[in-house]
């Protein structure tokens, strides 16, 4: 049996009040929008008062602080000044475009995130922009920071604390915060490994103490934080500090941050298998870990000499298992 069908006379009222309504939303498009407002407050009785601000609030409420401040700073940017104290379900597209015209490709990329939110949890009910006619952006280029360029730092670097600091992002690639706040007690001797958690993220990092970042850490404090100074410092007065250095030195294009694409791109040239260098790194996601080596380029090694520590490999093994 079909479903139901309606009766001719019911589709032709449906069809009247069909007409009328197009009719009475070309006379009188004042009227008719004051009519959906009193259906969606029906609905939903804040969705006509929502600000962007409000979005923001809501986007991050219950994240980390870190998060969340990183979040409203991003959010005073000028360029946002246009849809800041702006209704939701009142943005048009030319107010987005407005907003993205003033700023870079932070600010495109902060803005998608609040219009996919607002979207997502209904306070938005159709896109402001759809997905195909978002502009593109190009992304700024970031690169890696030399060995030559380390060598220069360390060199120039007459604080100790400091020097040490920009050591262990060489020799661990962390991100500077991360690198800033380790303890003496994220240090396992026994097990030989250093491991703590990312504050972004929350993900876990462990990485293998080999000689020269035994070194590092072997002439750092003992007990409470690896560095004691740098760890009270705002993240943007160690990047200031940084950019002084380089300033002085003439190195250009790079940042504390350089120091994670540096180990990554590293990584790669050497043949560390990704899920290693993905794992140090604390990267979630295997298209973030790619973007930062992207620039690193594996060279094979011959077969032959492949082989050799392969089999020299399995031979220290059998011999450990044996004995």
């Amino acid at each position: 049996m079909g479903g139901f069908r309606p009766h001719s006379s019911e589709v032709a009222v449906i069809h009247q009040r069909l007409v009328r309504a197009k009719n009475d939303a070309a006379v009188q498009p004042a009227l008719n929008i004051t009519i959906a407002k009193a259906y969606l407050i029906g609905a939903d009785p804040r969705l006509m008062e929502r600000t962007w601000s409000e979005v923001v609030t809501e986007m991050y409420s219950g994240k980390k602080e870190s998060s969340r401040l990183r979040m409203e700073r991003a959010f005073k940017n000028r360029a946002f000044n246009r849809i800041r104290p702006m209704k939701v379900i009142e943005t048009r597209a030319e107010d987005f475009f407005g907003v993205l015209n003033i700023g870079g490709v932070y600010v495109h990329h902060i803005l998608r995130c609040l219009h996919n939110r607002a979207l997502g949890i209904g306070w938005l009910l159709v896109p402001v922009i759809p997905t195909k006619l978002w502009p593109k952006v190009e992304k700024k280029h970031r690169r890696a920071v030399t060995a030559e360029e380390h060598q220069r730092i360390i060199a120039a670097e007459s604080n100790a604390e400091r020097k040490k600091y920009y050591q262990l992002l060489w020799e661990i690639g962390a991100a500077q915060t991360d690198g800033a706040n380790l303890k003496a007690e994220d240090i396992s001797w026994e097990k030989r490994v250093l491991a703590y958690n990312r504050q972004k993220t929350g993900q876990l990092c462990v990485l293998e103490i080999g000689p020269r970042l035994e070194g590092i850490l072997k002439s750092l404090p003992s007990t409470g934080p690896l560095f004691p100074k740098v760890s009270t410092l705002k993240d943007k007065d160690r990047s200031a500090e940084f950019c002084r250095r380089c300033r002085i030195l003439k190195i250009k294009g790079i940042s504390l941050h350089s120091y994670r694409y540096s180990w990554a791109q590293r990584a790669k040239q050497f043949g560390m298998p990704e899920r290693f260098a993905q794992s140090a790194l604390g990267h979630a996601s295997r298209a973030v870990h790619r973007e930062y080596a992207r620039e690193g380029i594996a060279v094979c090694p011959s077969w032959e000499n492949y082989e050799m520590k392969c089999q020299e490999l399995q031979k220290k093994q059998s011999f450990e298992t044996g004995m």
